[in-house]
């Protein structure tokens, strides 16, 4: 796991109370690709997540808490966010 994906990891976690979570970097996958900004920050993830915050909630709302909760990161150059509700 990259460090940008562990850091992302322990934001979700502590944000969102996650019950399962995985963080994929898959940047080297789209390297030269639209958004790709050739640094080794990660710029493409993926994101397996389950948390009692999406009980209830549509899944555009979970997403949402998503992005909010990355949003720091988002700001600092990750371009593309897959997320997976488990």
């Amino acid at each position: 796991m990259s460090s940008i994906a562990e850091q992302m990891h322990r934001q979700l976690a502590q944000t969102l109370s996650t019950t399962a979570l995985e963080v994929i970097d898959e940047s080297a996958a789209h390297a030269g690709h639209a958004g790709s900004n050739g640094t080794d920050f990660g710029t493409h993830f993926r994101v397996r997540i389950a948390s009692p915050f999406f009980t209830g909630k549509s899944r555009v709302a979970q997403h949402r808490l998503v992005y909010d909760a990355l949003q720091e990161f988002i700001d600092q150059g990750v371009h593309a966010l897959a997320i997976e509700i488990l």
